[in-house]
């Protein structure tokens, strides 16, 4: 399948926070700009979107796509102009849609300048113009040339670009399984050193897999919306350098969605909309609601993370760590403006326009979901030793230079300190990322029930804690036992006293390699708050 510019016949037809450090500014527009701004409010639109496979039609496919990533000079309406990264020359990149049995085949140019000259360690930022490519929450391998976050698609060097050798391109291959959820999922840069600049610049997409939930005729009645929520690191429209550790605090967040910051969305009364929410945000977890002067649309959640849920779940309010999703049905009832609010952010995410001729006969919300995927439970746990811990920690002020803050993953298999008998809290390894040191080996067949926390006493602070490869399903928060449990592929973690704490189990299934566990606020992972995950079908004992 070719690449296209714009939505599918069919998707036409049918749509006829709490910062992850203290002191986070969260202004949704710069002063300067939000003054200048004048004339009609901008129209919610939909990215380009590369189509899927018809249904019904037989695997194998081959969903092919290139993205080209450049410094590009856009207009962000609401906004005004910006110069940063891009995929395709747009904030988000194309929607990539495929179903399970497909190939997903990327080539991706790296157009950007030669990387500047690097002094400093490998958890600290660097290689800003080198990247590669996750695909954010799905289940297929993380090794070779697909899911591969140790890959790295350097630029061209300053001599081969002063020769005028071809921009190199590299290629990702992601083999879908025929049995993948259906559900929304995402893809962003994850280079170690470059991903926190690249995604605050809007390096992001949606990907859609298709499938039985798609097919549920209120579902399949209802317009298919991406509503992807980027949050940009804007000084005088450019993503400045991650030069400090002041750099996130010190710059206030664009919040666009769809690469427009406060567009208008129009419905229907008595209409439903599907709405695909994508928290691409680095920095800030989104507790989202809507608001407005008579009875706001109603929300009802049908999935979390790419999975469905066993049948609608009315809420108030949508809660989206970074990197999460949320496939939500909206119902209109009254007409009048509504607004997409989260909490912490000033100044509305969308604008909802309630108008028009009422759906006649109103829609409906259905009353079941075909089953996402099966619950575990712990009498799948694979023998006493299958209990891991992790425990997110900061040690402030503690380093020399820009970045003083030693953010570190503790717990069960911490990485070592280099002077175990010095003082910890300055210790320039305990904890922090190690690319050469494996700190979770975990065998292939096996359940395991990880209990994740964070000791932050602050409430502002959040570390999302993100496993590849694997969804892991909740059955606790802060020692209370969810009924029913939820999967999730990353799960936020706000601190307090005492911080939040989270049980999961997980079963590692079907792809080997290595891979990495982290923190989501990718400020944090950047400088060190990350691990090394090698799964295995070997014999040898997980340490």
């Amino acid at each position: 399948m070719g690449e296209s510019s714009g939505l599918s016949r069919r998707l036409i037809l049918r749509g006829a926070v709490v910062a992850g450090i203290a002191g986070a500014r969260h202004e949704s527009l710069t002063a300067p700009r939000a003054q200048a701004m004048t004339g009609p409010a901008p129209a919610f639109s939909q990215p380009a979107t590369t189509a899927a496979r018809p249904p019904g039609s037989p695997p194998p496919h081959v969903v092919e796509q290139t993205l080209d990533v450049r410094l590009t000079d856009l207009d962000v309406p609401g906004y005004g102009p910006v110069t940063t990264r891009t995929y395709n020359g747009t904030i988000p990149g194309p929607t990539l849609r495929v179903r399970g049995g497909d190939t997903l085949r990327l080539t991706q140019v790296n157009g950007l300048p030669p990387n500047p000259p690097h002094t400093g360690g490998h958890n600290t930022p660097h290689r800003a113009n080198s990247f590669n490519l996750h695909t954010h929450g799905m289940h297929v391998s993380p090794s070779g040339d697909a899911d591969n976050v140790l890959r790295e698609f350097p630029p061209r060097s300053a001599e081969d670009a002063a020769a005028g050798t071809p921009e190199p391109r590299y290629v990702t291959t992601v083999h879908i399984p025929v049995g993948h959820p259906a559900g929304t999922y995402w893809y962003h840069p994850h280079l170690h050193g470059s991903t926190a600049e690249q995604i605050a610049g809007g390096m992001a997409g949606v990907i859609v897999v298709e499938g039985d939930v798609d097919e549920v005729p209120e579902i399949r009645a209802a317009a298919d919306l991406i509503v992807c929520i980027s949050e940009l690191k804007l000084d005088d429209g450019r993503v400045p350098a991650f030069t400090s550790g002041d750099w996130v605090t010190g710059i206030a967040s664009t919040f666009t969605v769809n690469g427009t910051v406060n567009p208008t969305l129009r419905i229907r009364p008595g209409e439903v909309q599907r709405w695909r929410l994508v928290a691409a945000t680095a920095f800030t977890a989104l507790r989202l609601h809507l608001t407005g002067t008579t009875e706001p649309p109603v929300m009802a959640q049908i999935a979390q993370d790419g999975i469905t849920f066993p049948a609608p779940v009315t809420r108030d309010e949508v809660n989206l760590a970074m990197g999460n999703r949320a496939d939500i049905l909206v119902r209109a009832e009254q007409p009048g403006r509504y607004e997409l609010r989260a909490a912490g952010v000033p100044g509305p995410l969308m604008t909802i326009d309630v108008a028009g001729p009422p759906a006649n006969p109103p829609m409906e919300l259905p009353a079941s979901l075909p089953p996402g995927r099966p619950f575990l439970d712990e009498g799948d746990l694979s023998g006493p030793g299958a209990d891991r811990e992790i425990v997110f920690h900061a040690d402030p002020a503690v380093f020399p230079g820009p970045f003083p803050n030693a953010f570190r993953v503790l717990g069960s298999h911490q990485t070592p300190a280099a002077d175990p008998a010095g003082d910890l809290t300055r210790d320039p390894a305990y904890g922090l990322f190690d690319p050469g040191h494996t700190n979770h080996t975990l065998r292939l067949r096996t359940v395991e029930r990880w209990t994740v926390r964070t000791d932050e006493t602050m409430p502002e602070h959040n570390h999302p804690f993100h496993l590849h490869t694997n969804s892991v399903l909740l059955t606790h928060r802060n020692g209370r036992r969810l009924d029913p449990p939820v999967w999730h592929d990353t799960i936020g973690l706000t601190g307090g006293r005492p911080g939040e704490s989270a049980t999961f189990l997980v079963a590692f299934e079907d792809f080997t390699g290595h891979t990495i566990a982290h923190c989501h606020q990718l400020h944090h992972e950047e400088l060190g708050m990350m691990q090394t995950v090698h799964y295995t079908d070997g014999e040898e004992a997980a340490p």
